[in-house]
């Protein structure tokens, strides 16, 4: 049979290098915590209608959005949660949030209205 028209699946003549994946790096990891942008905003859609505060693009290890939400949950006396990326906070604290953060020197910007 011609190899042109061959409809071979699998061979191990001529075995193909793997690629290896590269390993993600964040463009900002290194950039000063002033420097990072962050946005603090307001979503009510997917939760009953309950408001939460949306804390985005925070550049950090798992354990250090933990202790900041931590310390966020307890000056604010209020629950939330880690998502993927970013941090929930129950309830519309985004003045609070972003005076808090502004404190920390974190450099926040409000989002939406």
């Amino acid at each position: 049979m011609p190899d042109d028209k061959s409809r071979l699946v699998f061979s191990t003549d001529n075995p193909l290098p793997r690629k290896e994946k590269s390993v993600r790096k964040t463009p900002q990891a290194s950039l000063p915590a002033a420097q990072k942008k962050m946005t603090v905003r307001l979503e009510r859609k997917g939760r009953g209608g309950k408001t939460v505060t949306v804390i985005d693009g925070l550049l950090m290890q798992q354990g250090k959005m933990e202790e900041l939400l931590k310390q966020l949950k307890f000056r604010l006396g209020t629950g939330g949660t880690v998502k993927d990326e970013s941090l929930e906070i129950q309830g519309d604290h985004r003045d609070k949030i972003i005076a808090e953060l502004n404190g920390m020197g974190f450099a926040p910007k409000r989002s939406g209205g």
